[in-house]
């Protein structure tokens, strides 16, 4: 049966390719080697093993946001991802957001790192990269401008966590401490004159009705 069936094939290789068994094996084994030859200098033998998710390395998980409070903005500076093991922060109109997971983004070397650890409203709202935009000063925007910033807080509020505010200037807190206190000791003063005139004037006044009854009462007398 076996034989039957060689010479079955050695007759049906003849026929389609008028080679020889032999020959035809023979250019077939050259072929498949050829074949492995050329193969392998564009896929190297690991690429035909399926990569597990254990070939690959897994991104440690990021922590938590942590809540700042109000904090300067020369502290903020210390969040501008040149340390690895604090959060990634930026500020949007004295609004303080963790960015950490948008490092390549915001963090050192990615395209929008110079706005990270900065209140960088007129920067995002003029799409400036000049250090004198790096400001929480908004003043004079256009409407286009200030439009433009309000859709970048959207995104900020949608995406990130808010984890602090920016302390305002001490010196206009105290400024407007030192005008409070002057108007208190302006208004006091006033009090203090009114009350003043209105004494001179009532005793003016009793003075005056002592003298009429003091001659009223001499009329009488006479």
């Amino acid at each position: 049966m076996v034989v039957e069936l060689w010479e079955t094939v050695k007759e049906t290789i003849t026929a389609y390719t008028g080679l020889s068994p032999a020959a035809f094996f023979t250019v077939l084994a050259l072929a498949f080697a050829v074949y492995q030859v050329v193969s392998g200098f564009f896929v190297s033998p690991g690429e035909h093993r399926p990569r597990s998710t254990e070939d690959y390395p897994q991104p440690e998980p990021l922590p938590p946001p942590v809540q700042l409070g109000e904090i300067t903005e020369e502290e903020l500076k210390q969040y501008d991802g040149s340390d690895s093991k604090k959060p990634l922060l930026m500020a949007i109109k004295g609004q303080i957001y963790d960015v950490s997971q948008s490092r390549m983004f915001y963090g050192p070397g990615g395209p929008y790192a110079l706005f990270a650890g900065k209140d960088a409203s007129r920067a995002l709202a003029k799409m400036s990269f000049e250090e004198t935009d790096l400001t929480g000063d908004i003043s004079g925007l256009g409407p286009f401008e200030l439009d433009a910033l309000q859709d970048w807080e959207y995104k900020f509020m949608s995406k990130y966590v808010k984890v602090g505010t920016i302390q305002k200037n001490d010196g206009e807190g105290k400024e407007s401490a030192d005008s409070s206190t002057n108007t208190v000791e302006e208004a006091s003063a006033e009090v203090a004159h009114g009350e003043t005139s209105r004494s001179i004037e009532e005793k003016t006044e009793e003075t005056s009705e002592k003298k009429d009854v003091a001659n009223g009462d001499a009329a009488k007398e006479d």
